[in-house]
């Protein structure tokens, strides 16, 4: 399950963002995961959770944004987006392609961050 160390690299960099930010904690995290990836949202959910208790991501969403994979058709001549990964050929016309533009993706797209340091301090004043 390479979820798990995916999990790990996503709560390791955007705890850096959160320090570097000077941020407390994160809300969310939004993810860019291509159809070719090979990630299970799931297990990556169940991952993320998992590793990101008694971290700044403890409780923060997941997000995640599916991209399709997309082909180059030479006879086309344009990228095309396949209906499934079972077969590598413009749903047009029918013609093989290995030329693969997109779907293969797992990127970190962005971190959405909380400043609660305000609010702890305006309850311990209280």
């Amino acid at each position: 399950m390479h979820e798990l160390s995916i999990a790990s690299r996503i709560v390791e960099l955007a705890g850096e963002r959160c320090r570097a930010a000077g941020a407390v904690r994160a809300v969310a995290i939004t993810l860019r995961i291509g159809q070719l990836s090979c990630v299970h949202e799931d297990a990556l959910q169940f991952s993320f959770g998992l590793i990101s208790e008694g971290t700044p991501l403890a409780g923060a969403a997941l997000r995640v944004i599916h991209v399709p994979a997309r082909i180059w058709c030479g006879p086309c001549g344009r990228e095309v987006e396949l209906p499934g990964i079972q077969r590598f050929a413009c749903p047009v016309c029918g013609m093989p392609s290995g030329d693969i533009r997109a779907g293969r993706e797992l990127d970190l797209e962005s971190i959405e961050l909380a400043d609660d340091r305000a609010t702890a301090t305006e309850a311990a004043i209280r």
